[in-house]
């Protein structure tokens, strides 16, 4: 079949798998660099590993350190007409790839917050690994399901005050103002159970009293501040409160459990998460703008390639590893402020870097690939062998 993107809202409902396996082939390629200085263990479990940051971490670790790694996703098949999602494209070409150097690297496909995952991951680690000791906690999902049936739906809102701001409408380029009502007690706590730290402490706990928990080791969740712009909805809002019981989860795994917990605090990159938060869209086009000007610019790969060589024991005064030290640079900051108050409609292209934005849309679903013929029939249905 020959596959073309359909973008709907912030998501595109199709992705294309020659795409997907070119952008984890170029991701292999960054990894690769880093041969033996990637510091990170050799047995690793990726939470949340088909896309974004926790796939970047998963190849880092695996074609940049030699690591085995285990992968859990929630990622839906071919059916049909219908193509599989890119994080199941994703993992499909990682692991071919993998498998052709010897690397072990498999996944378990279901709801990372649900009990069956879990021992189905235990059980997984005990009869390949024996023990793990690099877990990466890198889900984003926009609800939860809880054992009693309960489901939690996390929330885009502010706390206490309605936020008004520029914001930018990405199909039509358009430049205007957006106001983000306050959440409710309840979405607040919804948000928290979702994207807070609950999960994370469930996943160390049953690994540790299953013992296939390595003694000492490192495990991260990844978060993000971002600057005072986007603080209303980022870290004072909704969101911001998950990412504040995330990093006091960290420290009670450290003294509970004497692993290494952490939380990296990434840069502000373009995500399925960020495409549909107001305001933010438009930062980070501005963004890409003054980084790319001053060559600082990353994607998903260079920073978990930079977090595993070089970053791992560099920590702010609350203990927090920083890999948007170039994103919160001065300069940096100060170019996206005066673009922020000058940017109009009519003035974007001057501002902000639209194509760069759009083209990492497309990326993230296998489409606008350099060297990929978008006209061919493919075949959409790719198997994975799950652990």
């Amino acid at each position: 079949m020959v596959i073309e993107p359909k973008v709907r809202g912030f998501i595109c409902t199709t992705a294309h798998p020659t795409g997907c396996k070119k952008a984890v082939e170029e991701q292999i390629a960054v990894a690769k660099s880093y041969a033996g200085k990637i510091r990170a263990g050799k047995k690793a479990l990726i939470i949340g590993g088909s896309t974004g940051y926790g796939l970047a971490s998963r190849i880092a670790l695996a074609f940049g350190g030699g690591a085995a790694t285990l992968n859990v996703m929630f990622e839906r098949p071919a059916a049909g007409v219908r193509t599989a999602t890119a994080g199941w494209y994703n993992t499909a070409a990682l692991e071919e790839r993998a498998r052709e150097e010897g690397l072990y690297a498999k996944s378990i496909n279901g709801d990372a917050f649900s009990a069956e995952i879990k021992e189905r991951v235990i059980a997984a680690i005990k009869r390949d690994l024996g023990k793990v000791d690099t877990v990466v906690y890198s889900l984003a999902a926009p609800r939860r399901t809880m054992p009693d049936g309960t489901v939690y739906s996390s929330a885009l809102k502010t706390v206490g005050d309605v936020f008004t701001d520029k914001t930018i409408d990405m199909r039509t380029g358009e430049v205007g103002e957006v106001s983000v009502t306050p959440a409710t007690e309840e979405e607040i706590d919804a948000t928290v159970k979702v994207m807070g730290g609950e999960d994370w402490a469930d996943w160390i706990a049953a690994l540790d009293n299953a013992g296939v928990l390595e003694k000492g080791a490192l495990t991260l969740a990844y978060s993000y501040i971002g600057p005072t712009l986007t603080h209303p909805i980022y870290r004072d809002g909704s969101i911001g409160m998950a990412k504040r019981d995330l990093y006091y989860t960290a420290k009670a795994l450290t003294k509970k459990y004497g692993v290494n917990a952490r939380i990296s605090v990434n840069k502000a990159l373009v995500t399925q998460s960020s495409s549909a938060i107001p305001v933010v869209p438009l930062y980070i086009s501005l963004l890409y703008k003054a980084m790319k000007a001053a060559n600082v610019h990353e994607g998903c790969i260079e920073q978990m390639c930079r977090l595993f060589s070089d970053k791992l024991n560099v920590f702010d005064d609350e203990g927090q590893i920083r890999l948007d030290d170039y994103e919160m640079d001065e300069k940096i900051q100060s170019a996206v402020k005066k673009a922020w108050q000058a940017v109009r409609t009519d003035n974007l292209s001057e501002y902000a870097d639209l194509d760069g934005y759009w083209h990492d849309f497309y990326r993230m679903f296998g489409f606008r690939a350099d060297g990929v013929d978008y006209s061919a029939d493919v075949d959409a249905d790719v198997p994975i062998a799950e652990a």
